[in-house]
């Protein structure tokens, strides 16, 4: 049977604001109004930003706490939140860890390229943490060049771990920010020729029209999804889609077809890198 499927919603990201979409959420209630619908429409999981009061970017102790909270009274009890590190070109990877540190969440994800160039020695007992206090890591991968260096630290010991979770971005650097599925093509690969690396636990998250596409490629080869307004505003064929819950329920009707049943609370933990 195929492996059951975490399907992440990521309602609002860093940059977009309701000037892009009004169903964007950019409060801690708002998020959990929109995230308890994603659940509901069948998502496991949610990719968490908190903003401002002028909807800008925030890596922030307490307001982390509180939509986590929000998120928590208004989901189902096994609905996992996953916080980010995510820098916007704001934030220096001391306080990006520093951020983690401070909420210690269930789960978080990382920017191999953001958090350890500039960091490579607090990132390695940073990581071992992150072990030590059960905090799942996913490490974002936005191109082979980051996979290699991602393979590179594992190897080194910088990055700890048999298994680790990782969220393979499709289409951040394309033209437009727009992907296609083929894109997945190049990190399976690279996977495939890794030889003696960890083993990974993968999941895809695609910008633009080519969200929905990517998704069906990445489900059908075992691999789970990440969507929602963060990446993508639009249907596969060009509509701008109603709200995150419309996104969540696309994917979930091909899982449907293609056999994948829903994920617990921890396969989903495990997926985003859980011990």
């Amino acid at each position: 049977m195929p492996e059951p499927l975490s399907i992440m919603v990521a309602p609002n990201g860093a940059r977009r604001t309701k000037a892009d979409h009004p169903a964007i959420p950019v409060t801690a209630e708002e998020t959990a109004q929109v995230v308890a619908a994603c659940a509901e429409a069948g998502a496991q999981a949610a990719h968490l930003h908190v903003r401002d009061r002028d909807q800008r970017h925030l890596l922030d102790v307490d307001a982390y706490r509180a939509v986590i909270k929000a998120v928590k009274q208004q989901a189902p009890a096994d609905f996992v939140c996953q916080i980010t590190t995510e820098a916007v070109g704001r934030y220096s990877p001391h306080e990006q860890m520093a951020v983690v540190k401070g909420v210690k969440p269930e789960a978080v994800s990382i920017a191999v390229k953001e958090l350890v160039p500039d960091a490579e020695a607090e990132a390695g007992a940073f990581y071992e943490w992150c072990r030590r206090e059960e905090v799942a890591v996913q490490h974002i991968l936005y191109g082979t060049d980051d996979m290699a260096a991602f393979y590179d630290l594992c190897r080194r010991g910088v990055i700890p771990g048999d298994r680790l979770g990782v969220l393979f971005v499709l289409g951040r650097y394309s033209t437009n920010q727009e992907s296609e599925a083929n894109m997945l093509r190049p990190f399976l690969e690279m996977r495939d020729k890794a030889g003696n690396g960890p083993d990974l636990t993968w999941m895809i998250c695609a910008f633009g029209r080519g969200e929905t596409a990517a998704a069906v490629a990445a489900m059908a080869m075992g691999g789970h999804v990440r969507v929602g307004f963060e990446n993508s505003l639009w249907t596969p064929q060009g509509d701008v889609t109603k709200d995150n819950a419309e996104a969540v329920a696309r994917s979930r009707r091909v899982a449907d077809e293609l056999g994948r049943t829903c994920a617990t609370r921890k396969q989903t933990l495990k997926v985003l890198g859980a011990v």
